[in-house]
């Protein structure tokens, strides 16, 4: 059932996934479908869930054990090419919202599985004054939030009170709306036509946000 889905989903967006078609293609009955899934919404959540358990193996098979900027183009290149290669499940996580669809309560663990690796990348780094007001709101976030301090401690090692804990949390999040400027423009097709490549833009990003970290 959610392989039809994802078909439907990839051949004609969130419009063309129904219910009623999928019971048809596989021979059931309405009713019968719904023993499995009681509303469109109910697939949709597992449909989020699965996309993000599938973005989270990609990015989490990179080796970040040598530190620095290397690794970090590594994590941002698997995320692009899980992307890039799928833009119907990106954007279905990461792109418009569904009107009326409420994602189920896991998916901030998944959301977090997803940036979990990038934490170490940046425990390590150095950053430059102009971050310091991001680092000092998410040092703040780190003491208020218990469950934050856990992932972070999680990847890291690190306690939340570390001065390395904040600097971690704060790479790792910029480093999301970084990838996701540039991978959703791409996966939406905004960039056909223009002089560029893709990758070489998001690379040039990730360099600034590592330059920005002073990370080797």
């Amino acid at each position: 059932m959610k392989e039809i889905a994802v078909r439907q989903l990839a051949a004609g967006g969130l419009e063309s996934v129904a219910l009623l078609r999928i019971a048809k293609e596989i021979g059931m009955s309405g009713p019968a479908l719904y023993r499995y899934f009681a509303s469109r919404d109910d697939l949709l959540a597992e449909l989020v869930v699965d996309a993000y358990k599938a973005v989270a193996a990609e990015v989490q098979a990179v080796d970040v054990s040598a530190g620095g900027r290397r690794p970090l183009h590594a994590l941002a290149t698997a995320f692009r090419d899980w992307a890039v290669a799928q833009p119907h499940l990106y954007l279905l996580i990461q792109g418009t919202p569904v009107p009326g669809f409420r994602p189920p309560d896991e998916t901030l663990a998944h959301a977090r599985a997803v940036l979990g690796p990038f934490l170490p990348v940046f425990a390590k780094g150095r950053p430059v004054p102009s971050v310091d007001p991001l680092v000092g709101e998410f040092s703040h976030w780190l003491r208020a939030d218990a469950a934050v301090g856990e992932w972070g401690q999680q990847w890291t090692g690190l306690p939340p009170e570390d001065p390395a804990s904040a600097v971690a949390l704060t790479g790792a999040i910029t480093a999301w709306p970084q990838m996701h400027g540039t991978v959703s423009l791409e996966s939406a097709g905004q960039f056909t036509g223009m002089g560029h490549r893709p990758a070489t833009l998001l690379a040039v990003q990730i360099d600034m946000l590592a330059d920005s970290f002073q990370l080797a």
